[in-house]
């Protein structure tokens, strides 16, 4: 994985990393990686930075943000296969699992929880040997908390939505905030745009804003998506500089507090609105039976395909380590 690293630079060099893929099943890695990104805006808990670290591209995809203006031909190349893996798995997850999130709420919940804990491996990785201090296991633990408490106000709080047709002046700044959180969400592995938006009262009512009944009645919305895109691309931009530093400087520290996100990203998805949607059913004597043994066959495959992909990649960069 080291020379998928940023290279510290030497005797004032300016530091720099290969944006370039090494070949077509790379450039179809990052699709796929690109595809998860898309599918986290709409399905709680899934994050596409732990899909990254895995896929080995979390740090080139957080350098190739954060140097789209200085190297922006590279940067685009590398983003472009990315950004078209997000348009249709963002397509995909608002036009099919969410409907599959009506019909089996719990299995999809499992299936995406099994994928993130298969996936778990792959970040652990990147800490284990790193020294366990007391700091450390504080941020790991913390980690863990933070997406924990985002579901838990996403699933009791999610009564008191926004009405977009009805919006005062300052709802347009928190739009603005809140697409920059989004940024974070998607940078940051283990937090979740899903639960976020859920805990602030603004996720159903953008889901449902997407209609030409909605827009021809409601134009002004388009201002909010406006709001919330350029809040976006701002928070890309800056937190993958963030991210980026705090690699560099402190990479053992930061990888143990992302390691305890991704943990906690697992245990929110079933703490999720959707989850406990599902046991206020069961808890009345409606258990669909069907959901549920679908849901944890669909955890166990969850979990294989990841870490098989996880024994793959490793194998691969075992192979290459000898052969270099």
């Amino acid at each position: 994985m080291q020379e998928n690293r940023p290279i510290a630079p030497q005797s004032g060099e300016e530091e720099t990393v290969s944006l370039k893929y090494r070949d077509k099943k790379e450039g179809l890695k990052a699709a796929i990686l690109g595809f998860f990104i898309g599918l986290a805006v709409i399905v709680p808990g899934v994050s596409g930075s732990a899909v990254a670290i895995m896929m080995k591209l979390y740090e080139r995809l957080l350098y190739a943000i954060a140097n789209i203006i200085k190297k922006f031909k590279a940067a685009i190349l590398f983003l472009l296969p990315i950004a078209a893996g997000g348009i249709v798995g963002f397509a995909l997850g608002f036009l099919a699992v969410q409907q599959l999130l009506e019909l089996i709420p719990f299995a999809i919940i499992l299936f995406f929880a099994g994928l993130m804990l298969g996936a778990y491996p792959s970040i652990y990785d990147e800490y284990k040997k790193e020294k366990h201090t007391p700091l450390r296991i504080v941020l790991l633990v913390l980690g863990i908390a933070i997406p924990v408490a985002i579901s838990l106000c996403s699933s009791l709080l999610s009564e008191g939505s926004i009405d977009l047709s009805n919006l005062q002046w300052y709802h347009y700044v928190l739009y603005l905030v809140l697409g920059f959180v989004m940024a974070i969400t998607q940078l940051v592995p283990g937090l979740s745009a899903t639960a976020f938006l859920m805990a602030c009262g603004t996720y159903t009512p953008l889901v449902e804003s997407v209609s030409l009944t909605y827009w021809k009645e409601n134009p002004m919305v388009f201002l909010v998506y406006g709001l919330l895109a350029v809040g976006f691309l701002v928070g890309l931009v800056l937190i993958s500089k963030v991210v980026g530093f705090l690699l560099k400087k402190w990479r053992g520290a930061t990888f143990h507090l992302i390691g305890g996100l991704s943990l906690g990203s697992i245990v929110s998805m079933v703490i999720s609105p959707e989850a406990f949607a599902c046991y206020r059913e069961w808890s009345n004597g409606s258990i669909d039976w069907l959901d549920l043994g679908l849901g944890l066959g669909l955890f166990v495959l969850g979990v294989a395909l990841a870490f098989l992909f996880y024994f793959y990649e490793s194998h691969k960069k075992a192979k290459e380590a000898a052969n270099a």
